[in-house]
């Protein structure tokens, strides 16, 4: 998903998400240091197929448009599927396993524990099933057949995986993962330790939908907006496009909907998000699921996995839960759409 800069608005295009970062600043003495005022630095790229942008407060540039650039590079060549050289690519076509480099490892690590906490919702092995459904990289010529789903999942299941060290292996050959639902989050974390590690403790970093603030927009000192858009069959007008708005000092916020990504079939909506218990496109009332988490990779692996839920699921698994508060919006019998939060979630919400 992508985000775009219109005059002082930073939109996410994921589904009703957008960050709503109200970045207009003037320059102001506030670094008790060297007296030397704070300067509002905007870099923005393309990377992951989507585009990328971060904001911080500095006297003077610490990190440039090119750093952010190679970190991003970095991580795509070991998580991209869509490079055929990158280190994912080469676990895919591999017979049992390869080593693995440390972003690799970590990415698979809090997978694999996200797959056991969520009961195997959130399963990186589920990439033959979203290929066959026409969300990969090949272009789907119908749907599969039961008899079809029926034997790739023969090759789903994240307990087919086993980390060690820098090595990981699969207990099948035809295991191959997509590691999509957690890697960009992941990204925004690698680059927000980045800023940090310069010094920089203003900042907001935003990749295709997904994002991490911490500290206050400067001069003002005020703490970062972010909105949720809502559905654009809801039927607000079009003057009150926001849902919600959030108000967070530090921290992160994902998203994951169905309404972007998805196909018909013989007259059935058919999703992106597929679920790995059975091999079919999840159908329940969820439109989408707005999470909130101390970091980015946490937030953007479970917005989906409470996608695959259902509502009263999700919002009782979130409330369980002390690291995460999410916001749900979702349809009723009748058609219309309404929305809930949990209980955390409510305390983001601007009054």
């Amino acid at each position: 998903m992508s985000k775009s800069v219109s005059g002082n608005i930073l939109k996410a295009r994921r589904p009703w998400l957008a960050a709503l970062c109200l970045l207009s600043f003037l320059l102001l003495s506030l670094t008790p240091q060297n007296d030397q005022p704070l300067k509002r630095i905007e870099l923005s790229g393309y990377a992951q197929g989507t585009t990328w942008h971060a904001v911080y407060y500095a006297a003077d540039t610490l990190v440039s448009k090119s750093e952010v650039d190679s970190i991003l590079l970095v991580i795509d060549s070991a998580l991209s599927i869509y490079k055929p050289y990158s280190r994912i690519s080469a676990f895919n076509d591999s017979r049992k396993g390869i080593k693995i480099d440390e972003h690799f490892r970590k990415v698979i690590a809090s997978s694999l524990e996200t797959y056991r906490e969520t009961n195997g919702l959130f399963d990186i092995t589920v990439l033959p099933l979203v290929e066959a459904w026409g969300f990969g990289a090949k272009t789907m010529e119908q749907p599969p057949d039961s008899a079809s789903v029926r034997q790739l999942m023969d090759c789903i299941g994240s307990d087919r995986l086993k980390l060690k060290k820098n090595k990981l292996k699969k207990s099948r050959r035809c295991i191959r993962i997509d590691v999509n639902g957690i890697a960009q989050g992941y990204s925004v974390d690698v680059v927000a330790a980045f800023l940090e590690k310069k010094g920089i403790r203003d900042y907001l970093v935003e990749i295709g939908g997904e994002l991490r603030v911490q500290g206050k927009k400067q001069p003002e000192n005020q703490s970062f907006r972010i909105g949720i858009e809502a559905p654009p069959d809801s039927g607000f007008p079009d003057e009150q496009p926001l849902e919600k708005v959030l108000v967070v000092d530090s921290g992160a916020v994902t998203t994951s909907g169905n309404y972007r990504k998805y196909h018909e079939s013989n007259g059935k909506k058919i999703s992106h998000l597929i679920d790995p218990r059975t091999g079919y496109s999840v159908q329940n009332e969820l439109i989408s699921v707005t999470v909130y988490a101390k970091d980015a990779m946490t937030a953007d692996a479970y917005d989906n996995a409470l996608m695959l839920m259902g509502l009263d699921k999700a919002l009782s698994f979130v409330e369980s839960r002390e690291d995460m508060a999410a916001f749900f919006i979702y349809r009723l019998p009748d058609g219309n759409v309404a929305d809930t939060a949990s209980s955390g979630f409510y305390r983001l919400i601007q009054p």
